[in-house]
């Protein structure tokens, strides 16, 4: 079999193991296809070579399917992750995140992933921008955005965590998912970040997810929440660029909640 191979040299001990895990784990239940570990060493990892094809929205559709039931196969724990490290962001610069199991998802997302990382780029925030993240994540905190729309309490999803458009490798074979920072989750966190750069055919995609498990009307007014952590990512690792975007979402996520009487 054609092979491709990621050098790590520079990588953190433990991040090949952590994405080789979390590809074997996002292909267990067979549910979307992911690109197969064929070798796994220290600060190398070797897999399948994929060839891309053009994206149709039929493969946006089957995507989307594939992707409830991915979601669906669930987790043990909300941030938990199939090995002991945990990292989020490139290769050549990526950083460790907090994977301790959690029951609940407001205290995972707000306390575990979001806090941690609006601290650390609080100087780029500027006062007034990290206060409005401040005062979003306080809203997630308090659970506005456990369920969907406001709706019940999500179980931990067996998510991607990483789901940008460039994550996505448009074969022959389907939609193929590549660079998972794999984890239990909510299941919008992986359909917000496919709406951060426009995944192609996103509607379809979309309309593949709920045509396999059904969604509230609205649901994608939820987003910006799952997208805040992406945001903050962006910001910590790219700087500035990102700053307007990262706070336009958090108001965003303040008048949704709002919306939905928190």
């Amino acid at each position: 079999m054609d092979d491709f191979v990621k050098n790590a040299d520079n990588a953190p001990t433990g991040y090949v193991a952590a994405e080789a895990a979390g590809l074997r784990w996002l292909a267990e239940p067979q549910a979307v296809p992911v690109v197969e570990v064929l070798e796994e060493e220290k600060k190398t990892l070797r897999l399948a070579l994929l060839e891309a094809v053009p994206p149709t929205a039929e493969a946006a559709r089957e995507l989307g399917r594939g992707l409830a039931r991915l979601h669906d196969a669930g987790a043990p724990a909300f941030g938990w992750t199939p090995t002991d490290g945990a990292w989020f962001g490139p290769l050549e610069s990526p950083f460790a995140v907090a994977n301790t199991p959690n029951a609940d998802f407001a205290g995972y997302w707000a306390d575990d992933r979001l806090r941690p990382l609006a601290d650390n780029v609080t100087r780029t925030l500027g006062a007034n921008g990290h206060d409005t993240v401040d005062e979003a994540i306080d809203i997630i905190a308090d659970g506005a955005f456990d369920g969907v729309s406001g709706q019940g309490e999500e179980e931990p999803a067996r998510v991607h965590g990483d789901l940008w458009s460039g994550n996505v490798l448009w074969t022959a074979d389907g939609a193929t998912l590549i660079d998972p920072a794999a984890h239990g989750g909510h299941r919008l966190e992986d359909l917000a970040m496919l709406s951060l750069f426009g995944a192609p055919f996103l509607e379809e995609i979309f309309e593949g997810y709920e045509a396999e498990h059904p969604l509230p009307g609205d649901w994608q007014q939820d987003l910006h929440a799952h997208l805040l952590f992406g945001l903050l990512a962006h910001v910590r690792l790219f700087g500035e660029a990102y700053v307007d975007q990262t706070i336009a979402t958090a108001e965003a996520i303040i008048d949704r909640a709002d919306q939905l009487g928190f």
